[in-house]
């Protein structure tokens, strides 16, 4: 069974296209070279990825969605012989998420024979409520054919809220049947592994591609070496990749 990876976050800026790209290089790894799409009408972030072949696909008309561009979505999900990893913008969030769940969309992929996974993401500081609202939005709304990941990201902040984080706190215990996988992204505010990580994200450039870079300094590869194991550890282990 094939799944279509989609990335849905209301709140911008906490990481989806990172998602994106981790998502198809793992993947990749495992021999299955995902179909990659961007449909952020406002920064295409994902599609930057030259060495994914990122597609973009503007689903978005204004401040509605564009029946034709997603009627075409659809059938390249329909044609797909490998995964897709979709990666959506904090803008079209709600439209999007409205027009799956209107149109049944995740019980037609079901019947396609894909898996739809949705991936979200958490992070902490001031984007913590923002976050935190928009996965219990998906949990609640989206039908029981979906299967949730959530990628906790520690980049703006510690996930904690009263002392609670996020597996104590009452929005994950309520849908906690619902996610089939907790990533944790590493933390990576230090000087070292934060810089490098982030030096490769802001170039879009794979693990692949900046290990292979001579121009790198042999500890910055280490590290990012290490924080690619670190991530590729948990996807393994989450069986619903």
């Amino acid at each position: 069974m094939n799944k279509v990876h989609m990335v849905l976050q209301g709140k911008g800026g906490v990481g989806k296209s990172m998602i994106a790209a981790t998502i198809a290089q793992f993947k990749a790894s495992k021999g299955n070279s995902p179909i990659c799409i961007d449909t952020d009408p406002v920064n295409a972030t994902f599609e930057g990825y030259k060495a994914l072949d990122v597609r973009r696909l503007n689903i978005m008309d204004g401040d509605e969605i564009n029946t034709r561009n997603f009627d075409s979505l659809v059938e390249q999900i329909a044609e797909a012989e490998s995964d897709i990893v979709i990666d959506n913008g904090a803008s079209s969030f709600v439209p999007l998420s409205s027009y799956l769940i209107g149109n049944q969309v995740p019980a037609m992929i079901k019947d396609m024979g894909h898996e739809l996974v949705v991936h979200t993401v958490v992070t902490g500081g001031q984007a913590l409520k923002d976050t935190v609202t928009g996965f219990t939005q998906l949990a609640d709304q989206f039908p029981s054919e979906c299967s949730f990941v959530v990628w906790l990201n520690p980049f703006w902040g510690t996930i904690e809220h009263e002392g609670k984080g996020f597996e104590q706190m009452k929005a994950y215990t309520s849908y906690k049947e619902r996610v089939s996988a907790i990533i944790h992204v590493p933390s990576l505010k230090e000087e070292t592994y934060g810089r490098d990580f982030s030096e490769m994200l802001q170039e879009r450039k794979t693990f692949d591609e900046a290990l292979a870079d001579q121009t790198k300094s042999i500890m910055t590869r280490q590290r990012l070496k290490i924080v690619r194991s670190q991530l590729f550890e948990q996807l393994e282990a989450a069986a619903v990749l």
